[in-house]
């Protein structure tokens, strides 16, 4: 992933306890007190999913996770639909390859988008996830559509550090949705 999932709320400031990938851990504990779980980021800042295509093998599934996230289209723009959808694909290959779990993390808002847009950038990459996620029968916590449900009755700007970059409320926003959905594959 990119700069969400490393922790950077207003950036330089990294919060890395106060991001969704440590928040989850900490709620899993809760649940599990007895079981060995770790929360591992290889995320970088600023990276977008070619890159982080590149690296995959050697940085990410090197750790042999047993549930992978991949949560790059807030810096995906950049590249484009295209080219984000050969690098996410190529990632969800390896991972299966490899016998992984996976689970697709459509993005975070960013306040220079119109979030109700079914035109904005965001909302492109959003589908094209949730388009990979049914391809490949994997995993998905949609952020962007619980995002999508908060703006129609509050204040985005309540859960965002900077304009691209969730506050802690915001990162307990997409931590809850990654244990919803771990509550619903347990059922």
């Amino acid at each position: 992933g990119h700069s969400v999932p490393t922790g950077y709320f207003e950036t330089p400031h990294v919060n890395t306890l106060g991001s969704y990938p440590q928040i989850t851990l900490k709620n899993v504990k809760k649940i599990f007190p007895y079981a060995v779980v770790n929360s591992i980021t290889t995320s970088i800042g600023g990276e977008q999913s070619e890159q982080g295509a590149n690296r995959f093998g050697k940085e990410g599934l090197t750790h042999r996770p047993d549930v992978l996230f991949i949560d790059y289209a807030l810096n995906d723009r950049g590249i484009g639909l295209e080219r984000a959808k050969i690098a996410w694909e190529k990632m969800i290959q390896e991972a299966m390859a490899n016998g992984t779990k996976i689970i697709l993390m459509t993005p975070t808002p960013d306040l220079k988008e119109d979030i109700l847009s079914a035109s904005s950038e965001l909302a492109k990459h959003s589908s094209q996830i949730r388009l990979l996620a049914q391809k490949y029968q994997i995993g998905l916590v949609d952020s962007y559509r619980l995002f999508q449900e908060i703006a129609k009755t509050e204040d985005l700007k309540d859960y965002m550090a900077q304009s691209n970059h969730i506050n802690e409320e915001g990162h307990e926003v997409v931590a809850n949705a990654i244990l919803d959905f771990f509550s619903l594959e347990s059922k």
